[in-house]
């Protein structure tokens, strides 16, 4: 627990002085000051982990990666120290004594978490080894031909090699999962300080923080393993949140909007299948391209562009350099020449195999099949609660139809806000649209299964209380949020007993001072051109300790003598080795 928080205090202050820094040009620039700091600290994640990308590209992400980060983080200290000092200061008087001790309680026990849990079997797989290459290498050309899935290039696995520290020469620290379920906690916490259940409506905000509250007691277990799942669902989350409580301020301004854009920008990089959330786009742009003072903002559209850009390019930088392919794995994007690119047919089965895995077939030769096909198994083998979501999520996709229907058809300025929240009710439906039809495994898309009926409720809510008010029967809004009041503690109440229970069962193991270690399994090796390869005896993790291993002995050609050269595909070695 000691290294987790020790590791929490070293992000949270370089991420915080980092986004301080960014906010402090967009201030300048598109005349928007950002005060939150948790909103601060989330800009500063977002750039940091694009700054880790951008360093992977020219040398590997370690001691040097830091040291320009504390420089940096230092620079701005010093020239900012007044203003940071205000912001930090505003922002702790404006919180009570209660929030500050829920908060206590809170870093201590996501601490926990964090400190020890279950390691996720895909890190073991190959999450622990893609950030061990990232620290070592940086990046290497063609590292998905000796295992595909070293091709998948979240940038979530560049943020965790920054923050590994293992150059320390202490054991690695996967830590960044709790962190970022500690941020979307503070999003969901004002369930609990704020006035709504002492006579006030609830706000459909709010209803997308109680899916975000389920979620995370879903995964409190999990977060000590560096899975990109855990920080791209947090990211959403994260996202909506903060979008409908703009809607709900009446925010006018375009820049928070466009900035959330730039959020969802960073959250494909983090895992492809968040594309859809990009939605949410239509609104900053619509107001972007209305005239303000008779002039088109040009140069505001601009500088949007570029943050956009600057946040993708490196992502899709490591992935063409990773796999030969601009998006991987879709084999169709051919468009680069390099002599190191995977072959054609293992990127598709690599799909396929995403696939079928996520709808529970567990053969790629049986993708095609069709809706009616796989549908009914995979239904049946969802857990009780996720069977009731999706039922849910079923009825909650017609109603957004009909009432998207209404909207286009009621344009009435009354309807305005309604139609700002079946904006992101409609990318959320597009996102969990895309999930379903895809690669369904509830993980890969939690967010989208629980927000779709959770903001759909809320939208359902709003307008039977606006029905009532018209027809002033207050006491019936006021006995329905008594029981939301009661039903919400009750839950809680649940929640908190499986999580003493969990608690109790986890306090014996030794990870109060160092955080639970990645798996070790016994492996085997051989050697190619000097270079000596693990794999396991059995099953196919390594973890992260033996490095480069690989799931199982393969055939490996190095495109050069050193892995800096980096590797081709098996097609292309034999070729180079008959041409030989």
């Amino acid at each position: 627990m000691i290294s987790v928080l020790l590791s929490w205090i070293y992000i949270v202050v370089t991420a915080f002085l980092v986004g301080f820094a960014v906010c402090s040009m967009i201030g300048r620039l598109l005349g928007y000051r950002v005060r939150d700091p948790v909103s601060i600290t989330g800009t500063g994640l977002v750039t940091v982990t694009v700054y880790a990308q951008v360093f992977s590209l020219f040398y590997k992400v370690g001691a040097a990666a830091n040291l320009l980060l504390v420089l940096a983080c230092l620079a701005t200290a010093l020239v900012s120290w007044r203003q940071i000092g205000e912001v930090l200061s505003v922002s702790w008087r404006q919180k009570g004594a209660a929030w500050k001790l829920i908060m206590a309680v809170s870093i201590a026990v996501w601490c926990f978490c964090t400190s020890r849990g279950y390691m996720h079997y895909d890190s073991d797989l190959y999450h622990a080894q893609s950030i061990r290459w990232i620290e070592e290498y940086g990046i290497v050309k063609g590292l998905g031909n000796i295992h595909v899935r070293l091709a998948y290039n979240s940038s979530f696995f560049a943020l965790s090699a920054l923050y590994s520290l293992h150059f320390l020469g202490i054991r690695p620290l996967h830590a960044v999962n709790g962190l970022m379920a500690l941020l979307l906690w503070t999003q969901v916490l004002p369930l609990f300080y704020s006035r709504k259940y002492r006579g006030e409506r609830m706000l459909v905000t709010d209803f997308a923080r109680l899916g975000a509250l389920y979620y995370l007691t879903v995964i409190y277990s999990d977060v000590v393993a560096p899975a990109s799942d855990y920080a791209i669902m947090c990211t959403v989350f994260f996202i909506v949140i903060k979008w409908l409580s703009l809607l709900e301020s009446k925010e006018e301004s375009v820049v928070p909007y466009a900035l959330l854009c730039v959020a969802g920008v960073y959250a494909v990089t983090l895992k492809l299948t968040a594309g859809m959330i990009l939605i949410l786009l239509f609104k900053p742009v619509t107001m972007l391209l209305q005239p303000l003072d008779g002039r088109r903002r040009w140069r505001d559209i601009g500088v949007y562009l570029l943050m956009g850009l600057i946040t993708v390019a490196p992502w899709l930088a490591r992935t063409v350099i990773l796999s030969g392919y601009l998006l991987y794995p879709f084999p169709a994007l051919d468009i680069f020449p390099v002599d190191w690119k995977m072959d054609a047919s293992a990127a598709a089965r690599d799909a396929a195999e995403i696939k079928a895995y996520g709808r529970g077939v567990n053969n790629a030769e049986l993708v095609e099949l069709p809706l009616t096909a796989w549908m009914p198994a995979w239904f049946e083998a969802l857990p009780a609660l996720g069977k009731l979501f999706i039922l849910a999520d079923f009825v909650c996709l017609l109603l957004f139809c009909t009432m998207a229907v209404r909207a286009v058809f009621r344009k009435r300025e009354s309807d305005r806000m309604h139609r700002e929240y079946l904006l992101v009710l409609g990318a959320v439906a597009a996102s969990y649209v895309f999930w379903q039809f895809s690669a369904p495994l509830l993980r890969y898309g939690y967010a989208y299964v629980l927000l779709v009926f959770t903001i759909t409720a809320g939208i359902l809510c709003d307008i039977l209380i606006k029905y009532f008010d018209k027809r002033q029967k207050r006491d019936i809004i006021e006995k329905t949020a008594a029981v939301g009041a009661v039903l919400l503690w009750g839950f809680c109440a649940v929640k908190l007993v499986s999580l003493a229970g969990y608690i109790d069962t986890e306090r014996d193991k030794p990870a109060y001072v160092w955080q639970q270690d990645y798996g070790k399994y016994p492996l085997e090796s051989y050697e190619v051109n000097g270079v000596r390869f693990f794999y396991p005896k059995e099953g196919d993790r390594t973890g992260y300790e033996r490095f480069p291993s690989l799931p199982r002995q393969t055939e490996i050609y190095f495109r050069g003598v050193s892995v800096d050269e980096g590797f081709w595909s098996k097609t292309k070695g034999m070729e180079t080795n008959e041409d030989k």
